[in-house]
């Protein structure tokens, strides 16, 4: 098993599978990671903690579904990035789990090096990338670095962390046209099997978040999106 004088970081399985539970635990771990395993929605709402850096999750346990639990998690504003693990492999099975939150699907039976390349990137992608950075302010609109935040004026509108990436790449240059493939390169370029769709499902539910301010993020159709400060 790696070590480390810094602290591990935490990552939480959910599958009512005892067995793949021990699998995923065990590789986990040996890749340098500080395994938690329950086996239901309802123990993983009660075990998260906020120093959780990922969530794997199941989608079909008893009681508490993953969507749900999802759903649940992101209602109450909770960031912390999910990985879903299913056995539900159709495209729109992928859709609604992008769409209740999550940001990353893996379809069972799965490879064990897959998985641990995906919880690296997602985490990767939570860790880096905004340290040390200037907010961005655009009149009312404050895109905070350091507390990887969105506000506007003074509400903070609750993002996921891949939603608030979305808003971080929109925003480089004002105005410009982003193209879904440039998006998807930019943001999941190391998850394979990410659509077109992923990233509509995900603007969509960013601008829901937004409110009245949807209008700061606009699709030309055929183009792309981009950040218009101005909403128009």
């Amino acid at each position: 098993m790696k070590s480390s004088t810094q602290s591990l970081p935490k990552l939480l399985v959910a599958d009512d599978e005892p067995v793949i539970c021990e699998i995923l635990a065990f590789n986990l771990a040996n890749e340098g990671y500080d395994v938690t395993c329950v086996h239901s929605a309802e123990e993983a709402l009660q075990a998260l903690l906020p120093d959780h850096a990922l969530l794997l999750l199941d989608v079909m346990m008893g009681g508490m579904s993953g969507y749900r639990l999802a759903e649940t998690l992101r209602q109450r504003n909770n960031p912390i990035p999910i990985i879903f693990l299913t056995a539900k492999d159709t495209e729109n099975d992928m859709l609604t789990g992008f769409s209740v939150g999550g940001d990353d699907y893996i379809s069972k039976p799965f490879s064990i090096k897959e998985v641990l390349a995906r919880v690296k990137a997602v985490v990767k992608r939570s860790d880096t990338g905004v340290a040390g950075r200037s907010n961005r302010v655009f009149d009312d609109i404050v895109i905070d670095f350091a507390l990887k935040e969105l506000r506007i004026g003074r509400r903070p509108v609750p993002l996921t962390r891949t939603e608030f990436e979305l808003v971080v790449l929109l925003s480089e240059n004002p105005d410009r046209i982003y193209s879904r493939d440039e998006i998807i390169d930019r943001i999941w370029k190391e998850t394979p099997y990410i659509t077109e769709r992923t990233v509509d499902v995900h603007i969509a539910r960013l601008r829901k978040k937004l409110g009245a301010r949807a209008t700061i993020i606009s699709n030309r159709t055929g183009f792309g999106y981009r950040f218009s400060p101005s909403g128009e």
